[in-house]
């Protein structure tokens, strides 16, 4: 079920936080995000490893359930309209665990982006104005059968600090769109191919080529401007047997 909230403007007025990447998210604070956008809606509380979550008003949780669990446990809600889609934004936060003092700073780490129907992949940038894809066909994209993985930009060395990989120090980090199906993706992808929901994260991309290549398959980016096709050589038609001659 989607929020009945207020309809937000889709292009927020700019902030002068300074994110990791593009997006525009990615590092911000609590604080500064809320200066990008206001307020949230609700806030959300996941109930489990699944996609289960409660969601409260934001003066409930403020006021009450906040108190009851780690402050990061809450994701901030925002709702938008968007060409006639509901497109609801969840910014999930990471902290210092080194800093134990309660009002420790909240950091965005991932957004999670859903939306009220399916819509195709081509849809996405119009409906998603943070989400600008490359459209060089050498950046790199990965797919399995229910979500397709695009890497874009350089790395940011300060976007460690919102992984929780073992070893993170080690790898580099770039911004990052996942776009999930419920429906599942064919092998050969199409503009029409529908999507349910997105996140905006930061992955690496020596960690999928090392650890995850069973597992993230890798093709050309569908976003590119366009696909240079590789040219297969013909096969060479194989040597017919001989056939033996026989005396009459």
């Amino acid at each position: 079920m989607f929020l009945c909230a207020p309809v937000i403007p889709a292009n927020p007025s700019p902030t002068l936080a300074e994110p990791y990447f593009e997006d525009g998210f990615l590092g911000l604070s609590q604080k500064e995000l809320h200066d990008k956008l206001g307020m949230p809606q609700a806030v959300r509380d996941r109930k489990s490893a699944l996609r289960v979550f409660t969601y409260y008003p934001i003066t409930d949780w403020s006021k009450y359930f906040s108190k009851l669990v780690s402050p990061e446990n809450g994701e901030d809600v925002y709702a938008f309209l968007r060409e006639g889609i509901d497109v609801r934004y969840s910014f999930s936060y990471a902290v210092d665990p080194n800093d134990e003092n309660e009002d420790r700073p909240l950091i965005v780490r991932l957004v999670d982006i859903e939306f009220s129907q399916a819509v195709p992949i081509h849809r996405i940038p119009t409906l998603v104005p943070e989400f600008r894809p490359s459209t060089d066909h050498r950046s790199p994209a990965f797919r399995s059968n229910v979500w397709l993985l695009l890497f874009k930009g350089t790395p940011s060395s300060a976007a460690r600090f919102i992984v929780r990989e073992n070893g993170k120090d080690q790898l580099d980090w770039t911004l990052c769109f996942q776009l999930f199906s419920m429906q599942g993706l064919p092998s050969h992808l199409t503009p029409s191919e529908s999507i349910d929901r997105m996140e905006i994260s930061t992955q690496s991309l020596q960690l999928v080529m090392r650890r995850q290549r069973y597992t993230h398959e890798p093709i050309s980016n569908p976003y590119a401007d366009h696909v240079e096709q590789e040219t297969i050589p013909a096969k060479p038609l194989p040597k017919p047997v001989p056939i033996p001659k026989y005396e009459e």
